[in-house]
């Protein structure tokens, strides 16, 4: 492919200076649309040293409100971020709807320098690009305009450049040791290039390969493409019908679970207070001992709690944590999205919330909202909430194939006993807190929710990321359940 190309272009330089007038000014008016109309874009610079990535930002970003954008530059990945997967950095430096985002290199690292450079193993960096490509598609799908630029030149003009800058005492210190190392690898880049560029390239991600021999010829390029790609996807979005977010009509369970899981669930089980203490205490030691172990084979830990209201997931929690160090965990509650969440992907909040390897993050309630309360109370389209089952499969996964131990509790009690455990919360006044008329307004929504909470359960458990429904009728059943299985489920993986 780029072995092919014709770098012979070139454009003369009144019909250049013509041309960039009037794109530089369409290029700023297209910023503030995308800006009233909400659209995040994300441009990306990916290409070979030398070929001119630092000017095309610059040429790019002296044409933009530097109010809208940011540029970051992508470098090799710190100690925080080697804690994390790789798209870690990426999801947390998203633009929020209507900014852009300019990259000096992206997420395509992980097959490129760490492949070859072999700072990963193959079977880690060719895994990387069905989550590049998951990325993309999860971003486009939420409306994110993606913008890719692949600069290309010749290894002999890669080597004149470097002699130039080499030559003059103002730019020598812009060409490393680390450049010429690059240089010598020309071939094996040019192999990782043309997989890049042949196994991402998407109708909603494409690459632009621009020829960069020619300074004019390449910014005219750049420029040409972010015009027509605004435009392109300011004309989309107003054409497209408007989306409405109304409730979920549930009549029936899906097809897909003729029988409830729920109700296939022992309620009865339950312990006698004599029996739960001499089973606590120990289990509690070793999620301690475990703790340690975890941090010191720096594996990460992600533990979710869902569950019905009142189905007793704040008490588990803290008997789950009673005996750990508080630095080694974080347990985060989960509400509706405020404000800044809401202007990113729905999964962004939970992506920056990821544990640093070695470390915990407990979910009181979760992203599974995206299927449940979001999907019932019309906060989000049915195409949405319907996408977010693949889509949370995709996070998990990737959390998976980062070493991460995922285990994901549902938290299920009777309708009668939460209405007992309502009333209760009514009557006792240090509990009044605990209950909402939001609360009464779900209970009457019981057989809507169930059904909704059994497709999540069909279609989200996953070999790495397994639900496990707790009987939860009994609060001492429930907490030593759980404890035990994560617990065994550490061990496990640990092993």
């Amino acid at each position: 492919m780029l072995e092919k190309l014709d770098l012979s272009k070139k454009i003369p330089k009144p019909e250049y200076k013509q041309a960039m007038d009037s794109l530089e000014i369409q290029a700023g008016e297209l910023q503030r649309q995308a800006l009233q109309a909400g659209i995040p874009t994300i441009i990306t610079f990916e290409g070979w040293d030398a070929a001119g990535k630092g000017t095309m930002i610059n040429r790019l970003a002296l044409a933009l409100d530097s109010r809208g954008f940011v540029v970051l530059p992508i470098n090799p990945p710190n100690e925080e971020e080697r804690l994390r997967p790789f798209l870690w950095r990426f999801w947390t430096k998203l633009p929020p709807k209507g900014r852009i985002t300019i990259l000096d290199r992206s997420w395509c690292g992980r097959v490129l320098e760490d492949r070859i450079n072999r700072t990963v193993k193959k079977s880690v960096w060719t895994k990387a690009y069905d989550e590049i490509l998951s990325f993309e598609r999860q971003l486009s799908s939420d409306g994110y305009l993606i913008i890719k630029f692949f600069l290309h030149i010749e290894k002999k003009v890669q080597k004149k450049r470097f002699r130039e800058l080499e030559s003059n005492p103002a730019t020598r210190w812009r060409v490393t040791k680390t450049d010429w190392k690059h240089h010598g690898q020309y071939q094996d880049y040019l192999e990782a290039y043309e997989d890049l560029l042949t196994k991402t390239h998407t109708e909603h991600a494409p690459w632009t390969i621009v020829e960069s021999h020619d300074r004019r010829y390449a910014t005219l390029k750049v420029f040409e493409t972010v015009v027509r790609e605004l435009k392109q996807k300011l004309r989309a979005q107003s054409d497209a019908p408007e989306s409405v977010s109304k409730a979920a009509e549930l009549e029936s369970p899906p097809a897909t679970t003729p029988v409830s899981i729920l109700d296939k669930v022992d309620l009865s089980d339950a312990l006698s207070r004599k029996s739960y203490d001499r089973r606590l205490r120990p289990l509690q030691n070793r999620m301690r001992e475990l703790e340690h172990e975890i941090y010191h084979r720096r594996i990460p830990v992600v533990i979710v709690y869902q569950g019905w209201d009142a189905a007793g997931k704040g008490g588990n929690i803290r008997r789950l944590v009673q005996r750990l160090d508080p630095r080694g965990y974080e347990v985060v509650s989960i509400g509706a999205p405020n404000e800044i969440e809401k202007q990113h992907h729905y999964l962004w909040r939970f992506w920056k919330k990821f544990p640093k390897a070695g470390h915990f993050v407990i979910f009181d309630r979760s992203w599974y909202g995206r299927v449940l309360v979001e999907r019932i109370e019309g906060f989000c389209t049915e195409e949405e909430w319907r996408r977010a089952y693949f889509e949370i499969n995709e996070m998990e996964e990737q959390w998976a194939n980062f070493g991460t131990v995922i285990i994901k509790f549902w938290m299920h009690i009777s309708s009668q006993e939460q209405l007992d455990r309502f009333k209760a919360r009514q009557e006792i006044t240090h509990k009044q807190w605990k209950i909402t008329e939001e609360d009464w307004r779900n209970r009457e929504k019981w057989e809507t929710y169930k059904i909704a909470v059994d497709e999540m359960l069909y279609r989200t458990s996953t070999a790495h990321a397994p639900w496990t429904i707790v009987a939860s009728n009994d609060k001492l059943f429930a907490r030593v359940k759980a404890l035990k299985t994560v617990v065994e489920t550490l061990e496990k993986h640990l092993s």
